[in-house]
């Protein structure tokens, strides 16, 4: 009598918990989750290659010392802008000066007596016409006269180079551009006669080159490419160079070198882009990385990166139907475009929407409710 009165007080308890789960289980069914979906953007778009490079300037000169004395003054701050022209350093130039002045008065002594000895010669000459002087004597006064003549080239020949070694006694900037530190003291003995003596280095960096290396089969595939098969030599005109890894300022650039030639050992061909920098933010040495366009794409389709996956088969993305189911897409990746664009070249068309959010909620064959991102 007690089991039947236990089985009587249970059994309700059993139907009322089977109606529960059975509500949970149509409940649950009934739940469709809101994913936020995209369709791809279509546009046409330019393919381009990073390569690593570095910069130089334009020009960079090592002013020196070509003559013997004492530096005896530095006219300019390390550092600083310098125009063209602008006396940079004074190096002791008495010694110069007197030895100008000295080949000068000699020259005018040579120009006296080569005066003196044409004026005897043309006197020899009439008196030879009387038989006064004998030809001997005509020969000597021509001789005398021509010794002389050769004595003025001697004497202006030295006073080209006194005037040369005192124009090296003072140093001036050979073009605009950033001066660095002295590298000799005010002060100081330079011995430049025997090697010139650098005294600091200037660089016009009012532009810069940007050099990249890239290999000589991927410059051909490049080539043939944005050419539709046909090769051609023509560089591509426009590049851009990035400065720092972080690509936080970018610098429009313009191609104007390749070399003739491939590097044998590392297979590479050299290029040079030019690249304004009117605010003297690039710097002679830096590193920077080189963009180089190469194809054209009409019609390319891009999506947002983030809604791409990675497993064993490479990329995916989850492709939503007309009935709102969520399929598992394989595609294929191109480039990246502005840091959040990828170029897909196969896997999904113009106008199919895809998962952009929440990737882990989703899966294949659920059924969504879309919130157009």
């Amino acid at each position: 009598m007690k089991k039947i009165l236990y089985i009587l007080l249970v059994l309700p308890l059993l139907v009322c918990s089977c109606k529960d789960k059975k509500h949970d289980k149509k409940t649950s069914a009934a739940y469709v989750p809101e994913i936020t979906v995209a369709t791809p953007i279509v546009k046409n778009v330019t393919l381009t290659k990073e390569y690593p490079g570095y910069l130089t300037s334009e020009q960079t000169v090592n002013l020196v010392g070509r003559v013997n004395g004492t530096l005896e003054s530095m006219n300019y701050k390390p550092g600083q802008k310098v125009k063209k022209g602008q006396l940079l350093f004074v190096i002791e130039p008495t010694i110069y000066q007197n030895d100008v002045a000295q080949a000068q008065a000699e020259l005018e002594t040579a120009n006296a007596q080569q005066a003196y000895a044409e004026s005897n010669y043309t006197r020899m000459l009439e008196a030879l016409k009387s038989d006064a002087v004998s030809q001997i004597q005509v020969l000597e006064a021509e001789s005398n006269m021509k010794a002389d003549k050769a004595s003025i080239a001697t004497a202006q020949a030295a006073l080209s180079t006194a005037q040369t070694n005192l124009g090296y006694c003072y140093i001036r900037a050979p073009f605009d551009g950033v001066i660095t530190k002295n590298a000799v003291d005010v002060g100081s003995y330079i011995s430049g006669a025997a090697s010139p003596v650098t005294l600091a280095t200037i660089y016009k960096d009012d532009q810069m080159y940007a050099y990249f290396n890239i290999a000589d089969n991927q410059w051909l595939n490049m080539q043939f490419e944005a050419n539709k098969g046909k090769a051609t030599s023509e560089l591509p005109h426009e590049v851009l160079v990035k400065l720092g890894t972080a690509d936080y300022e970018n610098f429009p650039a313009k191609l104007d070198y390749m070399s003739p030639d491939v590097t044998m050992n590392t297979g590479t061909m050299t290029l040079r882009a030019v690249v304004n920098n009117p605010d003297g933010i690039l710097k002679s040495g830096l590193y920077v990385s080189v963009s180089l366009p190469y194809a054209n794409v009409d019609n390319a389709i891009l999506v947002n990166n983030a809604s791409l996956g990675s497993d064993q088969l490479g990329k995916y993305m989850y492709v939503v139907n007309d009935s709102n189911i969520v399929s598992y897409q394989h595609v294929t990746t191109g480039e990246l475009f502005d840091d959040t664009l990828r170029m897909i070249t196969s896997g999904i068309k113009p106008g199919e929407k895809y998962v952009t959010k929440a990737l882990l909620k989703v899966k294949n064959g659920m059924k969504i409710k879309p919130v157009i991102d």
